[in-house]
């Protein structure tokens, strides 16, 4: 697996587009958004779906065809230096097929940075566009708290200042290190994308993984499915995040150790990313390190240029 290309990083002044790929926006979140952008000296450029919600199914910020519209749009929009999700939910892979990738690519490198359901984008922006992305805490969220937000700031405008990332409970499920580039995200959303034309297997990589509001059982499952279907072979180690509202963490934790540790590789516990106030920006399609005994993922360099 060979790392993506950066797109640059940000500075005073430039443009930003929030959109709304997945769910609806509450607005009092949208605002908030808005004025933290804007306190960092960003023009905030607004899209249809980020003001809307589907009159059929209430769970979509606009139908299919407008999210992907504005996505794209964003994106072509010669302004607009990087497309910011304002928030999760669900409904990226519903867009997928509606987005002109080749002509996404005479755009050039454009930065993507948001979470969650943004995982399926990750992996198409990653496979159509061969880009580095930023899996990062979105600003129109309630976790979207100082800490998070510091984060991503200095993730954006000062990438040299976050190549070392760890989190307070960070220590090894199993022990040791290992390099290579990072790959995942959500993790029902890369086992909804198997067998999908954007679906990027963990091989040789540093497996990314988190989720929220997920029975045990139903993490079991997912994670049983990625082992048969061949989505961990040969992975170079694992770095795992939050497991919010997934139940006790004494059970997840001994779910990940009884499905993961048989791989034999280095597996992290508790990074620090996922859906938590204070979640760190974590980019993916970048080479790194893996230090399970240091509690520590390295970036070999800025995720941005």
């Amino acid at each position: 697996m060979t790392g993506g290309t950066r797109p640059r990083r940000l500075e005073a002044g430039d443009t930003v587009a929030l959109v709304a790929p997945a769910g609806p926006v509450p607005k009092r979140l949208l605002d908030h958004a808005v004025a933290v952008l804007e306190s960092w000296r960003l023009s905030v450029k607004l899209y249809d779906s980020v003001q809307a919600s589907d009159t059929t199914f209430g769970y979509l910020a606009g139908t299919d065809a407008v999210r992907a519209a504005d996505f794209q749009r964003a994106w072509l929009d010669p302004e607009v230096t990087a497309v910011l999700a304002a928030r999760g939910g669900y409904g990226c892979s519903r867009i997928l097929d509606l987005i002109d990738w080749p002509r996404l690519r005479t755009a050039g490198p454009k930065l993507l940075a948001g979470s969650s359901d943004v995982t399926a984008l990750h992996e198409a922006v990653r496979t159509h566009l061969g880009l580095v992305t930023l899996f990062s805490p979105m600003p129109a969220t309630t976790h979207f708290d100082l800490a998070a937000g510091e984060h991503l700031w200095r993730t954006l405008f000062c990438p040299d200042s976050t190549l070392v990332l760890s989190g307070p409970r960070a220590e090894a499920l199993v022990p040791g290190s290992a390099g290579g580039v990072t790959v995942g995200g959500n993790l029902s959303l890369l086992t909804a994308s198997l067998g999908a034309p954007e679906h990027l297997p963990a091989r040789g990589g540093i497996a990314i993984l988190e989720d929220v509001t997920e029975e045990l059982y139903r993490l079991d499952r997912m994670l049983t499915q990625l082992l048969r279907t061949g989505w961990f072979d040969e992975v170079a180690g694992i770095a795992l995040g939050s497991w919010t509202d997934c139940g006790p963490q004494a059970e997840v934790r001994a779910l990940m150790l009884d499905r993961l540790a048989p791989l034999g590789v280095p597996i992290l516990w508790e990074l620090g990313f996922g859906h938590h106030a204070g979640a760190l920006t974590v980019p993916l399609g970048l080479p790194a390190r893996l230090d399970a005994d240091a509690g520590t993922l390295t970036l070999d360099g800025p995720a941005l240029r």
